[in-house]
């Protein structure tokens, strides 16, 4: 009621506020809720992104909806891509406020990565594989986990791109299955590249914007290529519940989401590329 895709069309930066909002509130519920218990502490790092997950769906499912509406009213490949750039564009400031949020709070708060076990455990499958165990007890945490060997930088590019595609995949299916469930995979990946800025940062706010920059500039565009994939699931999502698949109205919707699709691929691609060797070199 307080935020609506109509009014966030018009002022998209709003969104960013709201997702640090949400974000906030996640992290206060589950630090002061849970954090006391013996058995749901040990998964704060799921609690915050379910929480964050709850209170954006609503407004997700809405989004999914008018973008569906939108396919019917509209003629025109890149007609629709304008339009559909739109959403894309309050989602990238909805994620950014998530981010923003959950980076400055790891930061602040002395256990920060208590309340992100599982994100730094990603972090440094990821980012160190041949030394798990080590990261994970140097940021205060000791769960052993299977190491992978050293990768080439051509090994690296295959390696992120079949990861990206991969969750890429999930978004797709979450979005088919759930309508707005998309937006689970993408509060996850939010709040690990937070728990990537946080380490990077060195739990200094005035390393926080550099932090911010190293992982954003690879991070924009596989975000953004997810919210695409989101979109195309939870149009299609939509219009087998509002339209018979046997009518031209349900064709011209599923076209439209395999271009987004398609279009999703490729920016994926390009991301790889950027996270490769354009990242690593200036930083």
């Amino acid at each position: 009621m307080l935020i609506n895709p109509a009014k966030a069309e018009k002022r998209p930066w709003e969104m960013f506020f709201v997702g640090a909002f949400y974000a906030i509130i996640s992290l206060i519920l589950t630090k002061w809720i849970f954090s006391g218990d013996p058995v749901l502490s040990k998964y704060t790092g799921i609690l915050v992104v379910t929480f964050c997950v709850m209170f954006s769906i609503p407004f997700m499912y809405f989004a999914i909806k008018n973008e569906e509406e939108k396919d019917l009213r509209i003629d025109g490949f890149l007609r629709l891509i304008k339009e559909h750039g739109k959403a894309m564009t309050y989602f990238m400031f909805l994620f950014m406020g998530f981010v923003v949020a959950f980076s400055f709070w790891y930061i602040v708060f002395e256990d920060g990565n208590q309340n992100f076990k599982a994100q730094i455990e990603t972090y440094c499958m990821i980012n160190k594989p041949t030394h798990f165990d080590q990261c994970v007890s140097e940021y205060g945490l000791k769960y052993p986990s299977k190491t992978t060997a050293f990768l080439s930088a051509q090994e690296k590019i295959v390696n992120i791109f079949a990861n990206n595609i991969y969750v890429l995949i999930f978004t797709l299916v979450f979005s088919l299955i759930f309508g707005a469930g998309a937006i689970f995979i993408l509060a996850w990946n939010a709040s690990v590249i937070s728990a990537a800025i946080g380490i990077f940062s060195k739990s200094s706010l005035a390393n926080l914007p550099l932090g911010l920059t190293r992982y954003m500039i690879h991070g924009i565009p596989e975000i953004l290529a997810y919210f695409g994939g989101a979109l195309a699931g939870g149009i299609i999502s939509i219009a087998v519940i509002k339209h018979d698949i046997k009518t031209e109205r349900f064709w011209v919707i599923l076209q439209d989401s395999l271009n987004l699709i398609i279009l999703s691929v490729i920016i994926l691609f390009i991301a790889a590329l950027i996270e490769v060797f354009i990242t690593p070199a200036l930083f």
